[in-house]
């Protein structure tokens, strides 16, 4: 006993004698610390005024993380949250898109079935109050709104709004708010179905199944299938999304990393569309996951790509969640098409080359004549089919088509950069909603509304107030804004969706995929 009383008086002497050893270690621990241990330690008890360790940690962090590729990243704890919410596809809220007009918040969007239209709320009802919070004023701001209106699903959110002259008390339980990732999925015809997929989130897989299933109804037989502008997400989603249009067990990708072996992903069940014509449209804005997609339907000459050069990312991410809330996505793989191709660009010219790489396109004239400007294409590599196909940087399509560079005037450009426009598409339809509510949908609205010039003739008044002058612009510069008076109004009334019907008439890349796929 004696002894024992002797140990234990000697460890809690130890372990106090500790904390005035510079870098001690632990019990038995040998090896040196690091560099990076050693300073952050130096700095947290000898420097001159008092330090955030947790900020120098997160830059020491990001500063390592710059020697890697440019897809590693660090999110810090206090955006985790943000950003997983934009991968899984959903959030807890109230269910509104809203405007920040001149001092009031304008209720814009209501979701359709939604905690919000449970409780009442409309298109055009102005926030005047929620919770304790008055949301008025010239100190709200977007981020502020979006907190108070957001919380735990199943939570209470007590407000006032502002219905005509009439103040209305309303209460809101929060709930799951879908984020969407198919944002479109209409017939153009009697058989030729189109589908805008946004991003590859933990729903798209299951979104994207009942586009399809909703179109066949409708008559399927060929599908244009629009990538443009998606970033990525999730890989298995592709994977899925990939299944249902090649057969058998045909490889859609493998993966491969020094620490991680070689892993094939194949088609496992039979798709829902493995026979109907495809055309998959692309831009330098299709990213990993997209190219997933676009390059194993190329592979096995499934699909015709129609587009311009995609991104070029063939890293594999994995998510770490680290001790303090943080996480790190580190790569931990590269992936290739099922002919071996890596998409992936170079990136050894350090990150700010990397993400000039899509801007220097616009600039070496690759957009408008991509077979005079690139060269060197890349390795190639041949389908069963004999196609020539290239690795190296992104997604060459089959078919390619410019960038539109015609342009708009400056003065209605900065309508857009200041979100005038959108605002004016928001009142003139307010102010005139008896007027819309007499077309049922987007394709009678396409049909039917002409009368883009009474809307010009407001806008020109309402550009004026915003000190826009709008009088000087040229016939051409006039007939496009109208064009974009019709296609923003089709999205204030039925979202995305309507809004790329209307759009999809003028788009150059959508008509040139039509045309491919009426011939075939």
């Amino acid at each position: 006993m004696l002894f024992a009383a002797v140990m234990i008086v000697g460890m809690r002497i130890g372990y106090k004698l500790r904390s005035n050893i510079p870098f001690s270690q632990d019990f038995f621990h040998t090896s040196k610390g690091s560099s990076l241990q050693e300073v952050m330690e130096l700095v947290k008890r000898n420097y001159v005024d008092p330090v955030n360790t947790d900020t120098l940690t997160e830059d020491a962090v990001q500063a390592m993380l710059l020697h890697l590729d440019p897809h590693s990243v660090f999110i810090p704890a206090q955006h985790l949250r943000e950003v997983n919410e934009d991968l899984q596809g959903n959030f807890q809220g109230i269910g509104v898109e809203f405007q920040i007009i001149k001092d009031t918040v304008h209720v814009v969007s209501v979701l359709k079935d939604g905690p919000s239209e449970e409780a009442g709320l409309h298109v055009g009802d102005r926030f005047l109050q929620v919770g304790d919070s008055v949301v008025t004023g010239n100190n709200i701001n977007s981020d502020r709104i979006k907190n108070l209106l957001r919380g735990p699903g199943g939570s209470r959110v007590p407000v006032k709004i502002i219905r005509a002259s009439t103040i209305i008390p309303v209460t809101i339980t929060r709930g799951t708010i879908p984020i969407y990732s198919v944002d479109a999925a209409y017939m153009m015809d009697a058989s030729t179905g189109y589908i805008h997929l946004n991003k590859f989130t933990g729903t798209s897989y299951e979104e994207f199944m009942s586009a399809i299933e909703k179109l066949k109804k409708k008559g399927l037989k060929k599908l244009i299938f629009d990538l443009r502008d998606n970033g990525g997400g999730i890989l298995g989603e592709a994977i899925d999304i990939a299944d249902e249009f090649l057969d058998e067990q045909k490889l859609i990708l493998y993966t491969n990393g020094i620490k991680q072996k070689k892993t094939e992903f194949r088609c496992k069940r039979p798709g829902q569309y493995e026979k109907g014509s495809l055309v998959i449209l692309v831009d330098e804005g299709s990213a990993s996951a997209s190219e997933v997609v676009a390059g194993a339907c190329q592979d096995w000459d499934r699909a015709v790509i129609v587009g311009r050069r995609t991104f070029g990312k063939g890293l594999v991410q994995e998510q770490f969640d680290l001790s303090n809330g943080a996480a790190l996505r580190l790569t931990v793989a590269r992936y290739y098409t099922p002919v071996g191709r890596s998409i992936q660009k170079p990136y050894t010219k350090g990150r700010d080359a990397y993400n000039e790489e899509v801007s220097q396109r616009f600039q070496n004239g690759e957009v408008l004549q991509p077979d005079s400007v690139i060269l060197d294409k890349g390795p190639a590599y041949k389908t069963k089919k004999g196609k020539v196909v290239y690795g190296g940087g992104g997604i060459t399509p089959d078919i390619f088509v410019a960038f539109d560079t015609s342009g708009i005037a400056k003065e209605i450009s900065v309508l857009f950069y200041n979100q005038s426009f959108g605002k004016f598409i928001y009142t003139y339809y307010i102010n005139n909603k008896n007027y819309f509510d007499q077309y049922k949908d987007a394709a009678d609205f396409i049909a039917r509304f002409t009368d883009t010039k009474t809307a010009w003739i407001s806008l020109l008044e309402y550009a004026g107030l915003e000190g826009v002058n709008l009088y000087s612009v040229s016939e051409h510069d006039q007939w496009e804004v109208e064009k974009r008076i019709k296609t923003w109004m089709a999205r204030q009334i039925w979202k995305m969706d309507g809004y790329y019907q209307v759009n999809n008439l003028y788009d150059p890349v959508v008509q040139r995929g039509y045309q491919e796929i009426r011939n075939n």
